[in-house]
């Protein structure tokens, strides 16, 4: 899995890649579930999930955070509404109301193809705070990102999504 995260983050900028160096599958928090697809030339793509309770200016939400996906270059635009399809079973027996992601804002055209069919909903202009990966003396202990966010409904509709400027990861990024 370090390989393949490398191979496929590596092209969007060697600091990308740097966070999966030796054999470390993951960048910040550990995922509790993965879905793992292969295919007869290896890993296809890749999808981890946390449960977590994020706070939403400073109201608690358990969300199920999605993240670490990746595909394949080869397969790019083949993959992420199929990931996300099958792990929302997944979701459902885990009893989260949401799934919740964040993606580069150069991605809104990739994820926001998802939200024209109902699958999910693209929000910006939030802020996202996150613990940083590694602890430094020299840097503050959190990061804040103008990500956008991606919101999954599971066992609740969109419309119950807590309005807000600021979410905080209470964690480092999946």
């Amino acid at each position: 899995l370090a390989e393949f995260f490398r191979r496929t983050y590596g092209p969007t900028g060697a600091f990308n890649a740097k966070p999966f160096e030796g054999s470390r599958s993951w960048a910040g928090a550990r995922p509790e579930f993965r879905a793992i697809a292969y295919d007869s030339s290896g890993i296809a793509a890749h999808m981890g999930l946390l449960r977590r309770f994020i706070k939403i200016d400073g109201a608690d939400l358990l969300v199920a955070e999605l993240g670490l996906y990746g595909i394949r270059r080869d397969l790019e635009g083949l993959g992420i509404s199929s990931s996300l399809r099958v792990v929302r079973p997944v979701l459902q027996e885990l009893g989260v109301p949401f799934g919740f992601g964040t993606v580069r804002p150069a991605l809104h055209k990739h994820v926001a193809r998802l939200g024209r069919g109902g699958l999910l909903v693209v929000k910006s202009g939030i802020r996202v705070r996150s613990t940083l990966r590694d602890a430094l003396l020299d840097k503050p202990p959190t990061r804040i990102d103008d990500a956008l966010v991606v919101v999954l409904p599971v066992g609740r509709p969109t419309s119950d999504w807590p309005a807000g400027e600021m979410i905080d990861r209470n964690g480092a990024e999946l």
